[in-house]
């Protein structure tokens, strides 16, 4: 039988960090209001579901975090707030350009009576200076607060969180939902406390994920702006079922 999202959190414990994050968000958002600036929530990176209480393995809902990133220095440039609400590990805003061996790549060691220093390379010293420049000029205006989460519990709870605070900013206030949130779960009391014994094949039963779009439109931010995504696989589907979804929750795109 499929839950219901009150059911959802009510049976899933909100993340060891939640009050942290909250207050940072609340913190974040009664500044933005103060300055009379516009904020927007960016999702971002996918939500994994695990299959023990001790983690071990899980079912991943993989997401880079590009768009979300990407999305994220645009609504920048353009002026507004961002709370940047991102997988841990996955692809952030301004050091997205900068990740593995390219970073090594920008780097030159010189030694200097046996000093070692390190450089930028000559011909990466224009660009990074703009990426650092945008970067410390969104911290330098109080632009810019990322929040973690790798869970889809994780992520429920922070996105809730995130919309009741951001309610206050009525329609100077966006939801850019960018994430690739799963939909399907293992019931926090299903599952197994430690790791799954691999000396048979398990039975795994997955449920259906709450539809959040639903009270998040309709109760947590009824006059915010906002916007999700759709995934398919098979492109014929996908026009009517975002269609179908605007219709149903009756947001803005």
């Amino acid at each position: 039988m499929d839950i219901t999202w009150e059911d959802f959190y009510a049976k899933h414990q909100k993340p060891q960090d939640f009050d942290q994050s909250v207050t940072l968000m609340k913190e974040f958002v009664k500044r933005q209001l103060n300055r009379d600036d516009k904020v927007v929530l960016v999702t971002s990176g996918g939500t994994t579901i695990p299959l023990e209480r001790n983690t071990v393995r899980f079912v991943d809902n993989f997401s880079a975090g590009t768009r979300g990133s990407v999305s994220a220095e645009y609504f920048l440039e353009n002026g507004y707030a961002v709370i940047f609400m991102y997988r841990a590990n996955s692809l952030e805003p301004f050091s997205r350009h900068l990740k593995g061996q390219k970073l090594l790549d920008m780097l030159e060691m010189n030694d200097h009576d046996g000093k070692t220093t390190l450089t930028v390379a000559p011909q990466y010293v224009s660009n990074l200076t703009k990426i650092l420049c945008r970067y410390k000029e969104a911290l330098k205006q109080d632009k810019l607060l990322q929040i973690t989460f790798t869970t889809l519990s994780e992520y429920l709870w922070l996105l809730r969180a995130a919309c009741q605070t951001l309610a206050c900013m009525k329609e100077q206030a966006i939801l850019y939902l960018a994430a690739a949130v799963s939909d399907f779960y293992i019931p926090s009391n299903e599952l197994s406390v430690h790791k799954i014994s691999s000396s048979t094949a398990p039975t795994i039963s997955l449920h259906l994920v709450p539809k959040i779009l639903a009270p998040l439109v309709s109760l947590w931010v009824p006059e915010a702006f906002v916007v999700s995504f759709k995934l398919e696989t098979d492109e014929s589907l996908l026009i009517s079922k975002a269609r179908g979804a605007l219709n149903k929750y009756n947001h803005n795109s």
